[in-house]
């Protein structure tokens, strides 16, 4: 059932992020040669004006085919010969979607609860030394940690995994003021009767009012947006590699594992649902990145198009940026089948 599930959730993803590239081109005037869900032969198709709309078998992706996408045509409603902001706006609209599907999909998970978890400092236990007189106190609001923004409370055991060392920058919130403490010596403790060094304090507990589901959604839509942004910094700096990155597969996996670890099947409905507005939001992100055969890719050769014809005055040939995005696809497609190897092979190797 995980494995169905996560099908349907990819597919919808998925569907979201075309159906914007469609509104968008409709909405414009471009004319959209076909609107599929799937790939591989057609199981149902059925043109309505000049689209044909089809369901095909394989469940996996879709495509929004526009006129005049990747070579030039006479055809004066092609994508080609839309305005450039127009055509930015059909390149874009995908990711925006797939940004409205994530937290729409944050809201469903958050719905159900009553309380939140905030990144204050609610208690601090005898022999917890992070929560002193000269420093932290209860009732601080943790803001930044080593230079990041703490957007939701488990940033801050993200944060000090990913920067570990027993003294960190720490900004707080303290009775509507900002208090930086530089290199804060926080030292974890063995506390009795435990096996495991802990800090010592917690954080604290909120009503979820309708106000702060909305800045909790919010939040953790950023947050997503950030983890992006460091995973892609991670990789370029030789910190994450190949080994840590995950396709479908693993997602899937990674799905089914937290389902089964859920205690409730409303608990496992609900983490998995996370997961998918994660993706969403990492979807939107990875899409604008300016690589060939991605949207952000596309939308850089647009606006190179535009300024360099309006240089030299000459028309340019959509053809030649279309072999670029060939490329592109091919160097990813190619990434996604090592990528998609390596996770069978981690799966049966378990």
């Amino acid at each position: 059932m995980t494995i169905l599930f996560a099908i349907l959730l990819f597919s919808i993803l998925i569907f979201v992020h075309e159906l914007g590239h469609f509104l968008a081109a409709k909405a414009s005037g471009v004319r959209v040669n076909e609107f599929s869900m799937f790939m591989g032969p057609a199981i149902f198709k059925k043109q309505v004006g000049d689209t044909l709309y089809a369901i095909r078998c394989i469940p996996i992706g879709g495509y929004c085919a526009m006129e005049g996408e990747n070579e030039d045509t006479d055809d004066p409603h092609s994508f080609q010969k839309a305005a450039w902001w127009k055509r930015l706006i059909i390149l874009m609209a995908g990711s925006f979607m797939n940004f409205v599907a994530g937290f729409l999909i944050f809201a469903i998970v958050f719905a159900p609860a009553k309380q939140l978890v905030v990144p204050v400092i609610d208690s601090a236990e005898a022999g917890c030394t992070v929560v002193r007189e000269d420093g932290l106190h209860v009732g601080d609001e943790i803001i930044r940690l080593d230079g990041e923004r703490i957007y939701v409370q488990s940033d801050f055991s993200t944060l000090l995994y990913l920067n570990p060392g027993e003294t960190h920058d720490i900004v707080v919130q303290r009775d509507g003021q900002k208090l930086v403490f530089d290199d804060y010596l926080m030292e974890t403790h063995l506390f009795p009767g435990e096996e495991t060094e802990r800090y010592g304090f917690s954080f604290g507990v909120v009503d979820a009012t309708f106000g702060n589901k909305l800045q909790y959604i919010w939040n953790n839509g950023l947050n997503v947006v950030r983890n992006v942004r460091m995973s892609l910094q991670m990789i370029f700096t030789g910190k994450a590699g190949l080994s840590d990155m995950a396709g479908p597969v693993g997602i899937v996996q990674m799905m089914s594992d937290t389902a089964e670890a859920s205690p409730t099947k409303l608990d496992a409905l609900l983490n998995i649902l996370y997961i998918g507005g994660f993706l969403a939001i990492n979807l939107a992100v990875m899409n604008l990145l300016p690589i060939p055969a991605l949207d952000g890719g596309r939308v850089l050769g647009l606006l190179l198009t535009c300024a360099i014809e309006g240089i030299t005055r000459k028309k340019l040939d959509a053809k030649y940026e279309g072999y670029i995005h060939g490329v592109g696809m091919v160097l990813l497609l190619a990434l996604m089948g090592i990528i998609l190897f390596k996770d069978i092979f981690v799966i049966f190797k378990r």
